[in-house]
């Protein structure tokens, strides 16, 4: 064709004017609301005074269990007193934050004074817990003023007593105190519930040493072989015959203005109006809302990752490459334990420096605090296995190869990860989530299999995942 014959005079292999013109506006949204999300998510809570308060709680249950420097090692000197100091900072953060303090904390704050033979403000606390209708406040009353008033929960019978109790989130120091104070001489579980939070404490603090143990010989040894010359070569970097501008469009286009902003201003009103109709209640509600949005998030990159891949042989670009699945499996976990002392030591170090900058991810929460079998399946399944295949095949599979044939690999494995780290619109999380990304960018390299980055990337999540239910539960 002369350039006589071509639509508009257009340079043959130019993009047309309207598709250039749809990526810059794409691009510009993206970076708006990226520079938005990020600048939000500081306002939101952080997950990590939580985790650090449950493991300490941990401690408290399971010290009757340990004994000599076993018990130093895993539930420090004094656990208790940790404990409280902790949660007079959790407490005083929000009331100077202008927030009214969680009543459980308040609750447990109480109980534990009462443990260390002080008498808490029970006025104070009172006025804060609300007018009684909590079982919270309840309890306080039953706890702090059986004497003042004689109809108070604390002189019901054993079953009204119980009931309150009941109220209480399973599990943990505040309901064993509360059954304690409330039906003293009754069974509350205690030794059974130290024995449990004793193989909790153990699998949330020592295995994840073990674990950068192993990953930091692994480590050692892959730089070793490297700096000797020893380690094997890296297959060619394959991808879809995706340009730029397709990669743009994709990320900028499909991933944020179609599947972060306009799928849940569509998808949400209706899931929530179906959820309600069919009466289903929380947190059920909240598992089933996080999978289907996260469906119906990949859907719109999905679709225009397979409409640009059409005729390009897609699955081959991609470098899938599942079998031998034990290949991906051994890689995968190989990534797994090399990657986790750098994002352990990169989040030390940020924490050092910055404090805790708070904005976790709000999935983080969801799990922690529940205790529905049905909800954290479906909150499993979206971590697990939804998210590391879509973004893997997003990052990894089309943006990594392009991004590497303008770039090389080094600039390919670094525009990826920082593009994954900002996309979770996390700015305390961005600095290890770019650690991960190049862990998973080097394995995408260094083994031209796709496969086994989802299944790092799966391993990641399962790992978090566990460790917050452990938690929780």
């Amino acid at each position: 064709m002369t350039a006589a014959n071509r639509p508009s005079g257009r340079p043959e292999g130019a993009a047309p004017s309207w598709k250039v013109a749809l990526a810059l506006v794409s691009l510009a949204l993206s970076l708006l609301l990226w520079l938005n999300g990020l600048i939000d998510s500081l306002s939101r809570p952080s997950v990590g005074n939580d985790l650090n308060r449950r493991q300490l709680e941990l401690a408290v249950l399971a010290e009757p269990q340990l004994s000599g420097p076993l018990r130093n090692l895993l539930a420090g000197h004094n656990p208790l007193e940790t404990l409280r100091k902790a949660l007079a900072e959790e407490i005083n953060h929000a009331r100077e934050g202008g927030q009214s303090p969680d009543p459980d904390l308040l609750l447990e704050q109480a109980l534990l004074l009462r443990r260390q033979g002080q008498t808490p403000a029970s006025d104070a606390l009172l006025a804060e817990l609300g007018s009684g209708s909590s079982p919270q406040a309840t309890l306080a009353q039953a706890l702090l003023e059986p004497e003042r008033k004689p109809d108070s929960p604390a002189n019901q019978t054993l079953p009204g007593r119980q009931g309150l109790i009941d109220a209480l989130p399973q599990g943990g120091v505040l309901r064993l105190w509360s059954c304690e104070e409330l039906t003293p001489g009754t069974d509350c579980g205690a030794s059974g519930g130290s024995r449990r939070a004793l193989l909790q404490l153990v699998s949330v603090s020592v295995l994840p040493v073990l674990l950068l143990l192993l990953g930091s010989a692994a480590l050692l040894r892959e730089l070793w072989l490297r700096w000797r010359g020893r380690a094997a070569e890296a297959p060619a970097l394959q991808g879809p015959q995706l340009s730029g501008l397709d990669a743009v469009l994709l990320i900028a286009g499909g991933f944020v203005v179609i599947g972060e902003l306009l799928t849940p201003l569509l998808v949400g009103p209706l899931l929530t109006g179906l959820l309600q109709q069919l009466a289903v209640t929380s947190p059920l509600r909240e598992g089933i809302s996080v999978v289907s949005l996260y469906l119906a998030l990949m859907a719109g990159p999905l679709l225009i990752l397979a409409l640009m891949l059409r005729g390009k042989g897609a699955m081959a670009g991609l470098q899938f490459r599942w079998n031998p699945l034990t290949t991906n499996l051994r890689q995968g976990l190989k990534g797994l334990l090399m990657v986790l002392p750098l994002v352990s030591l990169v989040g030390w170090l940020q924490g050092q420096l910055w404090g805790d900058p708070g904005g976790s991810n709000p999935l983080l929460e969801l799990v922690l605090n529940s205790h529905n079998v049905p909800a954290l399946a479906c909150f499993g399944f979206t971590a697990i296995v939804l998210a590391p295949l879509f973004e893997e095949t997003i990052f990894r599979g089309a943006l990594l190869p392009v991004a590497a044939r303008k770039l090389g690999a080094t600039g390919g494995v670094l525009l990826s990860a920082a593009v994954f780290a900002v996309a979770h619109l996390s700015l305390g999380e961005l600095l290890p989530l770019l650690v991960l990304g190049i862990g998973l960018g080097w394995l995408r390299w260094s083994s031209g299999r796709l496969g086994s980055c989802v299944l790092m990337h799966g391993l990641w999540n399962a790992l978090t995942f566990t460790n917050l239910v452990v938690l929780g539960w």
